[in-house]
Order: C-alpha cells, then structure tokens, then sequence
C-alpha cells in the first residue's frame, strides 16, 4: 500500500523504485516490515498506550492521511526489546523507567492543571500542556523524577519524529530516496538531483 500526500512533491512516490536498482533485497525486506508488520502492544499498559498515541498526535498530526504513520506501535517495540542509543544522560534513569515516569508525570500534570488526564483535554489544552513541558514549566511533583524538558525533547519529540521519518509515506513529503545503498548518488553539486529523485514543486 502507498500514499502520497506531498504537495512539495506532487507524483513522487518513493516506493514505486520497488523494483528498480534504487532497491535491493534488505531494502525491501525493511520496507515491507515498516508498511505491513507494525507490531502489536508488548510493552506499555494499555492506558500508557492510549497515552502515548494521544500525545504522538499532537506532536505529529496527520489529519491528511486516511490512515496515519504508525508511532506508537514502534516505540512499545522499542521498549519492550529495551532497545535505545547505548547511552543515557547521567541524571535520567534506564530507558524504560524513564519512559513510564515520563509517561505518567504527563498524565499527572493534567489532572494538577485542569483535573482530568491528559487523553480527554481538549486538542488546545494538550498542545499547551505540552509546550509547557517544552519550556519545563511543570506543576506536578512526579517530574522530580525526572527533567520535564529533557524527556520531552530528548526521548518522547526526538523519537516520534525518528519513528515518523522511519516510514517511507513519510519520505515522500520531503522527496528523500531511501537509502544510498545500492544505487548510490552521483550528482552531488548544489540544486543537482538525479534521474531517480524527487522533482521539488517550484
């Protein structure tokens, strides 16, 4: 399945180099897992999950797409392998734990602002809430485990949008290829593209 919502550009569908040189047999294997083998809840409880989503589609909103990117799903599976980038900032905990203080500090900083949990805010009040964290202007006392600031920007903002630009329907809104291997690229000089890449809308 392929969609392409990239008004920048129009008619460019990266997965249409299925079967040509731009790809080889890993590339498509990796391909084929991100678009129809999205895994399923391992990790988070299930109102840690709705959380997360909640959060994922303010951070990244998708209202174009009849069927978003998938964020969340990746990010369990991420969790649930314990899997990260081989280092963490020595005033944070392990991964994991971060991710479910973090999680539930959010929650807790609804219900200390407007008495409900994050999910059933309104679209404006979970944008504000979360620009708050942004700006570590926080009120609930579970972000003494934490940075507000750091796990926003540095693990929950840093990680969606990695999943998001993980995804090829992704790709076509920025005209990006995929990978170099094995094709490779030859006209390298600016404004310079190659037969096989994005024409950029003028």
């Amino acid at each position: 399945m392929t969609e392409n919502t990239a008004a920048r550009y129009p008619g460019y569908d990266v997965l249409a180099k299925w079967d040509s040189p731009s790809f080889d047999g890993t590339t498509r294997a990796v391909l084929a897992q991100r678009l129809d083998a999205v895994p399923a809840r391992r990790f988070l409880a299930q109102a840690e999950w709705d959380l997360l989503e909640a959060v994922n589609q303010r951070l990244l909103p998708q209202p174009e797409r009849a069927q978003p990117i998938p964020i969340t799903p990746w990010i369990d599976a991420m969790l649930f392998d314990n899997r990260g980038e081989g280092y963490r900032h020595p005033d944070m905990p392990p991964m994991r734990e971060t991710w479910r203080l973090g999680l539930a500090a959010i929650d807790d900083e609804a219900r200390c602002r407007h008495g409900c949990g994050f999910t059933a805010l309104s679209p404006g009040a979970q944008d504000a809430l979360l620009q708050a964290l942004a700006d570590h202007a926080v009120r609930s006392p579970q972000w003494q485990a934490l940075h507000a600031e750091r796990f926003f920007t540095h693990w929950l903002l840093k990680t969606a949008v990695g999943v998001y630009y993980a995804h090829p329907w992704a790709w076509n809104e920025i005209g990006f290829g995929g990978p170099a291997s094995p094709r490779g690229y030859v006209r390298l000089g600016l404004d310079r593209r190659d037969p096989w890449e994005a024409k950029e809308a003028r």
